[in-house]
């Protein structure tokens, strides 16, 4: 009777199910903004800017850059389908990239204020010197090749990788492009001579204009890779909505 008693009075398992992922807000509406302004515009200026490099395709260091000169780099011939407009046309392909380097440039400007208000850099992009140290750095390229991204004690922190990246290309790369950019207008460097003497030359501002550029043509490429890795679906609404949920914990 005691046996029995006890397994009447242990109730029946039951099936429970798993709790919902957590949703976290993580991008803020200025985030989302530019992220999608610059998709659009980083595409239009690739696209009219490889058009403007097969009109020349050669790159050099210094003041002058003409055929006679030795070239430090020859690009390959961009191809029609990803050119701007598909057809040679170098006079369309310029207002293009100047119309869109406008956008970029203001952009650039608005997303910065906006996040020195809400705090988005100090908060989210500041690179604290532990993080740099070899330990860590070795702790988050093992934890990207298990295909973890996220801390699960702090899901909205950004990785040491994220902020290097998202540093580099808010601070360097597009400022490096927006001046050069400047630099090959001779207007410009009339009114601001410093520019030429910043950049080098007319010559060397064309070469880093191509070197910013093919960075954020990599940074591109990494980012899809890695929202593909991540959930793509989950990685879109949240740039959308601006609404994250966090992935269950990987063993």
């Amino acid at each position: 009777m005691t046996g029995e008693s006890a397994i009447l009075d242990d109730p029946a398992p039951q099936d429970v199910a798993p709790p919902a992922p957590a949703t976290i807000y993580r991008h803020r509406v200025a985030t989302r903004l530019w992220h999608w302004i610059n998709m659009i515009t980083i595409l239009i200026m690739i696209g009219s800017g490889a058009t403007i490099l097969n009109a020349h395709p050669h790159l050099y260091w210094g003041n002058y850059g003409a055929n006679s000169d030795h070239p430090w780099y020859n690009p390959p011939h961009m191809p029609s389908w990803l050119t701007l407009p598909s057809h040679y046309n170098l006079a369309i392909a310029r207002r293009w990239h100047l119309l869109f380097a406008l956008v970029l440039g203001f952009g650039l400007l608005g997303y910065m204020i906006a996040s020195l208000v809400n705090r988005h850099f100090q908060r989210d992009l500041r690179v604290r010197a532990g993080e740099l140290a070899p330990r860590h750095l070795w702790h988050d390229v093992k934890e990207h090749l298990a295909l973890r991204f996220h801390d699960p004690k702090n899901p909205t922190a950004y990785n040491i990788f994220q902020k290097l990246a998202y540093v580099s290309v808010i601070f360097v790369l597009i400022p490096a492009m927006i001046l050069s950019g400047l630099t090959l207008s001779p207007a410009m460097d009339a009114a601001w001579p410093w520019l030429l003497d910043l950049m080098g030359g007319r010559a060397s501002a064309r070469s880093v204009h191509f070197i910013a550029a093919t960075g954020i043509v990599i940074f591109i490429v990494v980012h899809l890779v890695l929202v593909l890795l991540a959930g793509p679906i989950n990685e879109v609404r949240s740039m959308i909505t601006g609404r994250w949920r966090v992935p269950e914990e990987k063993a």
